[in-house]
């Protein structure tokens, strides 16, 4: 069932990293949406081919993709520099990436495994399976979620994998949303990137109706990105100090904002 949704992000992406430019997917919906300042702009390292991004007791932890570039890394926030890296191996196409208690989580794209790992240590605690594709991943107080490319989300028991409840995302019309990506469990909402997009949409996650939407449109200079693949691509939220943090797929910028309501 999902051999012609992988042939098509698979397509897609190959034509990405080629340099060939396609449309825009369809936005997901009518409304205006909330526009954004930025407060802080830090670096980030241009090569990271940034799939999962959180933030924990002061740092940045960063899932990079890309087969035989795959890494989970720690970063500074401040300097962007890289103060621990795992490079996963050459076979594994890193994905979303959230923290459980005391591990950090990654999905995979195509090998339907999750790593968890040590977060202080990095170290390799354990191998974790799931169905279909893996793309972004969060969690609430009791489940993992899982974003797969598709217009459902898996709540996933932490422990097991195990699917609890699925969650179909719709517009304001009743459409369903697809191509959600990154996401980010932010103060009972989870926010979403769609993919190919620069809009993050935030979704109840009780009902999966979408509650408003973040244009982020002219963020960054697209001067400043090299190749079609460079696009939006990465949430993180410090809740201790109610600060959002953006980024893309091989951006050389990192940008703390502030969103605001259409006028």
């Amino acid at each position: 069932m999902f051999l012609p949704f992988i042939f098509r992000r698979t397509c897609l992406l190959v034509l990405l990293l080629c340099g060939v430019a396609l449309p825009l997917a369809i936005r997901p919906g009518p409304g205006a949406a909330d526009g954004y300042q930025v407060v802080h702009t830090y670096p980030h390292d241009s090569n990271a081919f940034t799939q999962g991004l959180i933030y924990v007791d002061g740092h940045l932890y960063e899932s990079t993709g890309l087969n035989n570039k795959s890494s989970l890394r720690m970063l500074d926030l401040t300097t962007g520099q890289v103060l621990q890296n795992y490079n996963l191996p050459g076979e594994y196409f890193g994905e979303g990436l959230t923290d459980w208690g005391s591990t950090l989580i990654q999905l995979t794209w195509l090998s339907h495994k999750a790593f968890v790992y040590d977060r202080f240590s990095f170290r390799l605690l354990k191998t974790l399976s799931y169905e279909g594709e893996g793309w972004g991943l969060t969690h609430d107080d009791t489940h993992l979620i899982l974003s797969d490319g598709t217009a459902f989300l898996r709540f996933l028991d932490p422990d097991s994998f195990r699917v609890t409840r699925r969650l179909h995302v719709v517009d304001e019309n009743g459409h369903a949303v697809e191509n959600l990506n990154e996401l980010e469990y932010i103060q009972g909402e989870i926010y979403a990137n769609i993919w190919q997009t620069d809009e993050i949409v935030r979704i109840s996650p009780r009902t999966g109706k979408i509650l408003g939407r973040i244009d982020l449109g002219g963020i960054i200079d697209k001067h400043d990105l090299h190749g079609d693949g460079a696009v939006l691509n990465g949430i993180a939220y410090d809740a201790r100090g109610k600060r959002l943090f953006v980024t893309g797929k091989l951006w050389p910028k990192l940008f703390e904002i502030r969103t605001a309501p259409p006028h």
